[in-house]
């Protein structure tokens, strides 16, 4: 059983907890960490959903998750990149690039950008979320967006996060 800690639309702590499944309270949101990752070539790591995956089955991705109760947003995003691809990232090697609230899906989503040269092995991940990964270009993201392979809420990518 997965718990989330709930907040106020304007990201305040209530003190309560949310078992993931099941219908949100009215007026309370949880944490959504998306975790972009770069290399010094300018390369994002990008991962395919595992087939197993209840929503978007096989759609290609970045890092992300919902944080879960007792962390904070960075926490998150390092335990995601741990879990789904197996990356060890560095909290001093990324940084929050924006914060939104999502009220389709009562989330507030912190978008991170990281910088990582190291090894990519599914290996080490320590979940089946994901059935492969790559380090791909922004043109290779976008022939991913434009054939419908990459999941259709990551559009903001090209505005928000490429090239940064």
């Amino acid at each position: 059983m997965e718990l989330w800690d709930l907040y106020t639309i304007h990201r305040q702590f209530t003190g309560e907890t949310h078992v993931r499944g099941e219908k949100l309270p009215p007026d309370r949101y949880h944490l959504v960490v998306h975790v972009w990752i770069r290399n010094s070539r300018g390369e994002y790591l990008i991962s395919q959903r595992a087939a197993s995956r209840p929503a978007f089955p096989l759609k290609w991705e970045c890092v992300g998750g919902s944080v879960t109760a007792g962390e904070d947003s960075l926490e998150g995003a390092l335990r995601e990149a741990k879990e789904e691809v197996g990356v060890e990232l560095e909290p001093q090697n990324g940084f929050l690039l924006s914060s939104t609230v999502r009220h389709q899906y009562q989330d507030i989503k912190d978008d991170w950008l990281f910088y990582y040269d190291g090894e990519i092995d599914l290996h080490n991940a320590t979940t089946d979320e994901v059935a492969q990964s790559k380090w791909m270009t922004v043109d290779e993201i976008r022939a991913l967006y434009d054939s419908g392979e990459l999941v259709h809420t990551l559009a903001y990518f090209f505005d928000e996060i490429a090239g940064r």
